[in-house]
């Protein structure tokens, strides 16, 4: 039986992941979970983390998902690999679980000039190591240098839709600021969170214009396609109807509300329990 790509998220974040997962891919069935009832896992223990992630990926086994792109940068970094290494071989061998960090170092690879790269971070990604860990080892070389900024303000100021206020552009114009003193020569910044994207505008008034500045949204997707058409036994058990289910382990009035900023239009959710 066919089923959606099960996309998780500790929280809201995710969403922008989808969306544009959702854009270059239309055809193909969705389910989203956000675990909004224990959001945030930046600012918890590997451990928790991992416990946390793993509960998520077998729910969405459950419902028959063949594939999960687990669309946080926190559990990607804490929790992905021992799911990956550990856990699939016994629970689900003929089913993949993907990441949001190995995409973006990928694509670093490719554009970055010089080799010297910034990510932007919660606390969490910036204390697990991860970003510097896979460029060393996926980059072939063409990272030679890797700073990273924790930015713990920014989250909430996105999920409070505080985007615009003055709080915002102080802690981003501070942490930015921050990075940038770390290495006068960076070339490339990773938006090392699913939420950041939302915040880009002001992110930019305080990037200099020759370095770039990367989102995980578009190239999750572009990555994901490709490994699509290279996994094609795992792409033929996807369903193709166009359609996306929500499902919150909080409220749905609550998710509702807040997940509408990330997609950029009213969603429908379902609350479930892990």
């Amino acid at each position: 039986m066919n089923a959606p790509i099960g996309v998780f998220d500790s929280g809201y974040g995710g969403l922008t992941i989808l969306k544009e997962l959702v854009t270059v891919m239309p055809e193909y069935d969705f389910l989203y979970l956000g675990d909004n009832a224990r959001t945030p896992y930046g600012t918890r223990s590997f451990k928790v983390v991992y416990d946390y992630s793993l509960q998520a990926v077998k729910y969405l086994f459950k419902q028959n998902c063949p594939l999960v792109i687990i669309a946080c940068n926190t559990a990607s970094a804490k929790a992905l690999k021992n799911i990956q290494q550990l856990d699939l071989p016994t629970i689900a061998g003929d089913r993949r679980v993907l990441g949001v960090i190995r995409p973006s170092v990928e694509k670093v690879a490719e554009i970055t000039k010089n080799g010297h790269v910034g990510v932007l971070g919660t606390t969490g990604t910036v204390v697990s190591e991860s970003y510097p860990m896979e460029l060393r080892n996926w980059s072939k070389g063409r990272v030679v240098s890797t700073v990273q900024e924790a930015c713990p303000m920014w989250v909430p100021i996105v999920e409070n839709n505080e985007i615009d206020s003055e709080g915002a552009e102080f802690f981003i114009k501070q942490n930015v600021q921050n990075i940038l003193q770390k290495d006068s020569q960076l070339d490339t910044l990773i938006l090392g969170c699913t939420h950041y994207p939302l915040l880009l505008k002001v992110i930019r008034k305080y990037i200099p214009e020759h370095i770039a500045i990367l989102e995980q949204g578009q190239i999750v997707a572009e990555k994901l396609i490709d490994y699509l058409k290279r996994h094609t036994a795992i792409e033929k058990r996807i369903s193709k109807n166009g359609k996306i289910v929500f499902q919150t382990t909080e409220s749905t009035e609550i998710f509702e509300n807040k997940a509408a900023l990330f997609m950029g239009q009213n969603v429908r959710a379902e609350s479930i329990q892990l």
